[in-house]
């Protein structure tokens, strides 16, 4: 079983997209639906974003 994580800027709002690590990404009112994401795939993401946040 995935542990789903969100956003800390979510709160407790359900409104919200997932992470599960290893799993993708999922929205929070439709849990049982995810897009798999591999993790190359996410780190190059998190880079790109990390990259252009400054």
């Amino acid at each position: 079983m995935a542990e789903w994580r969100k956003s800390s800027y979510s709160a407790t709002d359900s409104d919200c997209v997932e992470i599960g690590i290893g799993v993708g990404i999922r929205d929070s009112k439709a849990p049982v639906a995810h897009v798999p994401v591999e993790s190359a795939a996410w780190e190059a993401f998190l880079r790109l974003v990390t990259a252009h946040s400054g």
